[in-house]
């Protein structure tokens, strides 16, 4: 919550709409000092209060209350991905991390090595594209051989493993919602 700031939304929102303090006051009801000093975070509206507010600038009432990220946090250099060695696969993050509602990685399956031993299953729905290499994906009890270029869609509580049975490493790049392991 400490990346809200509601008085600097209302005002970003009133300069889009072209109005004055005294404009929005007047269409929200509300005093000139009021709106004053909500914009410079000075006072916090009641919710009664920023619902009149949202209502008077056609913007719904949770646009206020929706934390800001850093755009510079959503960008993820190359050689700045956060990496996860898990045996002998290594999981690099393309998304900057797994707090949201999607994440994106890089799985490096090196020849001759499994994700697992045995087919496992996950609440999340994955989508894989392979990068380069060869990879056996098993889907249930069917084997499929994904070539680069090759994807695949895995279904939430689907069994399935990786598997590099080649004399390549393979990349895969996959995005699971919501993110898990």
């Amino acid at each position: 919550m400490e990346n809200i700031d509601i008085g600097k939304k209302v005002e970003k929102y009133r300069k889009e709409k072209g109005w004055s303090i005294r404009e929005l006051a007047r269409v929200a009801e509300i005093t000139p000092s009021m709106l004053s000093q909500i914009e410079r975070g000075l006072a916090n509206p009641s919710i009664t209060t920023l619902r009149v507010v949202a209502k008077a600038l056609d913007v719904p009432t949770f646009h206020f209350l929706m934390e800001d990220t850093p755009t510079a946090d959503l960008v993820v250099r190359a050689g700045q991905r956060k990496k996860m060695v898990i045996e002998d696969l290594a999981y690099e993050l393309v998304s900057p991390d797994f707090t949201g509602t999607l994440g994106t990685a890089i799985l490096q399956v090196p020849p001759q090595a499994a994700s697992s031993e045995k087919l496992l299953a996950h609440r999340a729905e994955e989508v894989a594209y392979v990068l380069e290499g060869k990879v056996k994906v098993y889907l249930n009890d069917e084997a499929y051989v994904l070539e680069a270029g090759d994807s695949v869609k895995i279904p939430a509580q689907m069994k399935h493993k990786w598997e590099n049975d080649f004399q390549q490493p393979a990349s895969i790049l996959f995005s699971v919602t919501p993110p898990a392991f």
